[in-house]
């Protein structure tokens, strides 16, 4: 029953992470169709909130909470909390305030009062990436040595993220 459950898991982490993917995404877009004209930004805004609406309480809750479920029970199964365990746990901890905040985010936008440019919703948006790489190596190398390298990889891997973030901006002013 154990495998099952963990096959189960993993399907809604994935279905989970592609909403935690695609809404940042959407907020970007959002955000970027302040910049249009009036009869634009109304039209594209309103359909922007309506993809994360349908995304974020048809796929991103749902899948939110089953991974969560799904996931205690496989930790009460499991029986043990090795290190890399609770290391995996303090980063879910920080990838639910991350789903929190897309919530906030989602409901200032449904109310038109977010204040975000699309530079800070574009660095907003690679979060996810950074906690699946760390959630990633933590389950796979497990042990402490890994760990300590796979943290430190996770280091270099958001300053070369963020880099590219900047980089790209740097693009887009030129083009504009």
């Amino acid at each position: 029953m154990y495998l099952y459950i963990k096959a189960i898991h993993i399907i809604f982490i994935v279905t989970w992470f592609a909403a935690l993917f695609y809404m940042p995404r959407l907020f970007v877009y959002f955000e970027e169709a302040k910049l249009l004209s009036e009869s634009e930004k109304n039209i594209l805004q309103k359909q922007y909130l309506l993809m994360q609406k349908r995304l974020w309480y048809g796929i991103a809750w749902p899948s939110f909470v089953i991974t969560m479920v799904l996931g205690f029970t496989l930790l009460y199964m499991y029986q043990s909390v090795p290190l890399w365990m609770v290391w995996k746990l303090f980063f879910v901890f920080l990838l639910v305030l991350f789903h929190i905040s897309c919530q906030y985010i989602f409901n200032q936008q449904s109310n038109y009062t977010s204040n975000y440019t699309s530079n800070q919703m574009r660095i907003w948006n690679e979060v996810a990436t950074i906690f699946l790489v760390a959630i990633v190596f933590l389950v796979v190398l497990k042990d402490t040595m890994s760990l300590f390298y796979g943290l430190l990889g996770l280091g270099i891997f958001i300053f070369i993220l963020m880099s590219g973030i900047k980089i790209y901006k740097i693009i887009r002013q030129k083009q504009q």
